[in-house]
């Protein structure tokens, strides 16, 4: 039987990548029961027709929402951010969505070339919100976008150092480099995974940024308005909802959580 946590905190992500954010989240907010779901069955979002997006993200947010009871979501995912954050706001006005975007604010003050590279989906580079974002954010700074296809999915297969996945992360950052960028936005949850990687193949010269630990502060700043903390003191629980294969995510979420998972629960929408 599913587990029945009621969640202070919904969390949801097209696969495994949220937990970057969930880890920040957890630091920061270790009294909180917080619902995870990874919708596995249909990972990577960023090869999905918008549209396709918007109704998963809908159908996740309503299990949160309404079954689990969670007092505002976090959408762990810069792709269904882009794509379906606004429509969530509206569809259920009485929580709170917090979304994911790449850096490009901390970047652009970061940087000492003066030029930015930016790591992501192409469907998150293709949104609106990411031309307002480095529009408002990046005057005289030289934007470099740059999508990564297969990325994701060898974060989800734990596959943060091998040959395939270095050959991908030297085939999308040789462009950056080569425009001149020093700081490079990791604008996926599933890229803080392949920093290690990553630093290691540029170098101490180039700086990484992603926003995980932003948008966690940004969550617990929700959430102090929302309700009153745990007066007990008592340790909150995580519990993982998967649209995929349980026995599979499990794998998967220990390799990157880090921490035993005693159950992966079957998501049905």
């Amino acid at each position: 039987m599913p587990d029945t946590l009621t969640a202070d905190l919904g969390v949801f992500d097209s696969g495994v990548g949220g937990l970057s954010v969930l880890r920040e989240l957890r630091a920061l907010l270790p009294h909180e029961n917080i619902v995870y779901v990874a919708d596995s069955a249909n990972v990577p979002y960023g090869t999905k027709p918008p549209e396709v997006i918007r109704h998963r993200s809908m159908a996740i947010a309503r299990f949160l929402v309404e079954k689990r009871h969670a007092r505002a979501v976090v959408v762990a995912c810069n792709t269904a951010t882009t794509h379906a954050v606004n429509l969530l706001r509206q569809t259920f006005s009485g929580v709170p969505f917090v979304g994911m975007e790449p850096a490009i604010k901390p970047a652009a003050a970061a940087t000492r070339s003066g030029v930015v590279g930016v790591l992501a989906t192409d469907a998150t580079l293709d949104g609106e919100r990411f031309a307002s974002l480095t529009k408002r954010h990046a005057e005289g700074i030289e934007v470099l976008t740059q999508g990564c296809p297969g990325l994701v999915e060898q974060v989800e297969a734990g596959d943060l150092s091998g040959p395939r996945t270095i050959d991908l992360l030297q085939r999308y950052t040789a462009p950056l480099l080569a425009g001149g960028a020093d700081t490079i936005v990791l604008g996926c949850t599933h890229y803080p995974f392949l920093r290690d990687t990553l630093q290691g193949l540029l170098g101490p010269t180039v700086t990484l940024i992603d926003t995980a630990a932003a948008v966690a502060r940004q969550t617990a700043r929700v959430l102090a308005d929302r309700h009153d903390p745990d007066a007990s003191g008592a340790a909150g629980r995580v519990v993982f909802f998967t649209s995929g294969d349980p026995g599979a995510v499990r794998r998967s979420l220990e390799r990157l959580w880090e921490e035993p998972v005693q159950e992966v629960n079957q998501l049905e929408v």
